[in-house]
């Protein structure tokens, strides 16, 4: 059971890594990370990273579509992990 909270963990920190990077670009007028980019490391367990980063850098709160799947993303993750400690705490 460890492991998912590592594995939550590290994604987080990578996913916190990509919107301080995203954050800076836009700041520069630089390159920008991909909006499909962000929801994928959410979707893949990231999504604790990427309310912080959202939180922190004040970035990306103002757009309601990616807001919305960035919260389909967080609830399929509280879902299939409430699911997972369910059915494998049954045994």
């Amino acid at each position: 059971m460890i492991y998912v909270f590592v594995f939550y963990g590290f994604l987080s920190l990578i996913t916190f890594g990509f919107y301080s990077m995203d954050k800076s670009a836009a700041k520069r007028g630089k390159r920008r990370v991909p909006e499909s980019t962000l929801h994928w490391l959410s979707f893949l367990g990231g999504w604790f990273g990427a309310l912080m980063g959202q939180k922190m850098f004040r970035h990306k709160t103002k757009k309601p579509r990616f807001l919305a799947m960035f919260w389909l993303t967080c609830l399929v993750n509280i879902a299939v992990t409430g699911y997972g400690f369910y059915y494998f705490s049954l045994f």
